[in-house]
């Protein structure tokens, strides 16, 4: 909700303003206005960092679960990797002995 500019503050005011204190106060009327859209604008990117900040603790946490999936898996395929070597290995010798 904006708050109410200074020429608006009455009626009464204006009429009796100088062209020199109708521009002063036309200037400081825009400045307000200026200042609380500027306000509002600055509120607005807070949020939005906020909510970049919220996904990107998100994002972080996905990548470190993904990362310690993708070491679990290399793990167990590293260690089926060596069962079939050996089994692999335990043929050959077989095989080699018979002959």
């Amino acid at each position: 909700m904006m708050a109410e500019s200074p020429s608006h503050s009455g009626a009464q005011l204006v009429t009796h303003q100088s062209p020199a204190q109708q521009a002063e106060s036309d200037l400081a009327s825009l400045v307000f206005e200026m200042s609380q859209q500027v306000q509002m604008g600055m509120e607005n990117m807070l949020k939005l960092v906020n909510e970049i900040d919220q996904n990107s603790v998100g994002i972080k946490e996905e990548i470190e679960k993904s990362k310690d999936f993708a070491m679990e898996k290399k793990r167990v395929l590293e260690e089926e990797k060596e069962q079939f070597q050996k089994a692999a290995y335990t043929i050959l010798d077989m095989l080699s002995n018979r002959g």
